[in-house]
């Protein structure tokens, strides 16, 4: 898929994602993870540097990876060596963060999304396992003397991450959010992530070049920390404009760190970009290289859920849905239970994906909510579904259910409650034939000038008496019947 161009300009993005890997204890230490602690309360010895203490790899850290790297089909390193990056911030304690250069844990590897409806696919570079660091407090920290001061929190320091970072194979900012999106419902369907974005489980850095079509990269300028999809779009529409004028104005674009402030919606110089020889890397000599045999990969691979790839493909083939529909019924694994639930019981799948895709998507998306907050659980979604599908009622009579449904109104068992919506609102199609006879009978005489333009070959005088039959059954008469039956009189 190739993105429009930009003033003339192409847009070149790849993604650095930062995954808080869900183990109870820090890569390195025995400390805990667990977010919302007071400042400085959930640090170790190990976690501050102090002198003598020395570091122990995190085995459920290192299986998490392994996870991570079978799900996306790339290559889990037998061998992979830990590195020291150099540099100095207050909230990094040993003035060094443990890493992965040279040899990462993950190499390679593919994630494959949909963008306007059409498959994308991103390919990975790497992903290696880091420690995080801690975190500075600023406006909110009450300093000794009661004043608003700044402080250092470490109850970050040693957080287990795993980064993961694609090629620059994205052109546009829509794709870098799909990329994230698809790349957070993948690790938090593994459960190797909790996913909270609040909370920094989940965050990205957003590297952004524009240049003329077939010309070298641009340099980029990285986009620090974004912790929404909403924000990785317009942080990036605002960068890719920015660079663009530069380059208009005669000026070259210096490679940078950059904030993005969504007050503004601006993103701001933080300070020049890296490379990697300033951060003189170089093997940590308090760690062993780490070894992973084939059977440990293996012993991770026979506990790994069904990944949603391959249960889309179980979708398309056992319930024939188109393959974006199967790939948007497993965005979560809630999602999927939810829609699997609802087609079984129903017998029918496509009208079920088209209804979670549709009207209950939409609502919870408006009340920012998941599938699991639906007011409507599954069985319930697929009686009311029963009912098109056998002719009760017509798809604008099960919007009228369904909201009734979604407003928690009514009682009784699934059927029975849908049943009695349909007959409270009096939504019950006219499917008897005899009485729709005499209706289009009716009809077909008050409308002798549209039964010679239908014979005449006219299809627009056919459905003005669909329409006029729908009017005279106050939109009752089951359309499926009507059309057969003006058929077979206009044509018998």
């Amino acid at each position: 898929m190739s993105a429009p161009l930009i003033r003339g300009y192409e847009v070149v993005i790849g993604l650095e994602t930062h995954v808080q890997l869900s183990t109870a204890s820090k890569i390195f230490s025995g400390a805990s993870t667990q977010f919302g602690a007071a400042p400085n309360t959930q640090s170790c010895p190990v976690d501050l540097a102090l002198p003598g203490t020395l570091p122990v790899m995190n085995e459920g850290a290192v299986e998490r990876a392994i996870e991570f790297g079978l799900a996306v089909g790339a290559q889990v390193a037998p061998r992979s060596i830990f590195a020291r990056k150099n540099y100095f911030y207050p909230d990094l304690p040993k003035g060094y963060q443990i890493s992965q250069y040279e040899i990462p844990v993950v190499q390679g590897g593919t994630v494959s999304f949909f963008v306007d409806d059409k498959p994308f696919t991103v390919r990975l570079v790497r992903a290696h396992l880091e420690e995080d660091a801690g975190k500075s407090l600023h406006d909110d920290f009450e300093g000794f003397n009661g004043e608003k001061s700044s402080g250092i929190d470490l109850n970050r320091a040693g957080t287990p991450l795993l980064e993961i970072v694609t090629e620059p194979d994205i052109r546009s900012s829509k794709e870098a959010a799909e990329y994230a999106r698809a790349l957070h419902t993948l690790v938090v369907w593994l459960g190797i992530c909790d996913g909270n974005m609040q909370e920094g489980s989940f965050r990205c850095d957003v590297n952004v070049s524009v240049r003329r079509p077939g010309a070298p990269l641009g340099t980029r300028r990285e986009i620090k920390n974004l912790n929404s999809f909403k924000h990785i779009v317009q942080a990036a529409d605002y960068e890719i404009l920015w660079q663009i004028e530069e380059l208009e104005d005669g000026r070259a674009i210096q490679q940078a760190t950059v904030l993005f402030n969504p007050d503004t919606g601006e993103t701001r110089a933080m300070r020049t970009k890296e490379d990697a020889h300033d951060y003189r890397y170089f093997p940590d000599p308090d760690l062993p290289p780490l070894v992973i045999a084939p059977e440990w990969v293996e012993r991770v691979r026979g506990r790994m859920p069904e990944l949603p790839r391959v249960m889309a493909e179980r979708f398309v083939t056992a319930y024939g849905l188109p393959e974006y529909d199967a790939t948007m019924m497993t965005q979560s694994k809630a999602f999927a239970a939810f829609f699997e639930t609802a087609a079984q019981a129903c017998q029918q799948p496509k009208l079920v994906s088209n209804w979670l895709m549709g009207e209950v998507s939409r609502r919870l998306n408006a009340a920012e909510q998941t599938i699991e907050a639906s007011p409507i659980n599954a069985t319930l979604l697929a009686a009311m579904i029963a009912r098109i599908a056998d002719g009760t009622i017509s798809n604008n009579g099960a919007k009228q259910v369904f909201e009734v449904l979604w407003n928690g109104e009514g009682a009784g068992e699934d059927q029975a409650r849908v049943d009695v919506v349909i007959e409270a609102k009096g939504l019950k199609q006219m499917s008897d034939t005899g009485e729709l006879e005499k209706i289009l009978d009716d009809i077909l005489a008050a409308n002798a000038k549209s039964v010679e333009e239908f014979r005449a070959g006219k299809e627009k005088a056919f459905n003005a008496l669909v329409g006029q039959a729908m009017k005279a059954t106050k939109g009752k008469a089951n359309p499926a019947t009507v059309n057969e039956l003006l058929k077979k009189k206009l044509t018998g």
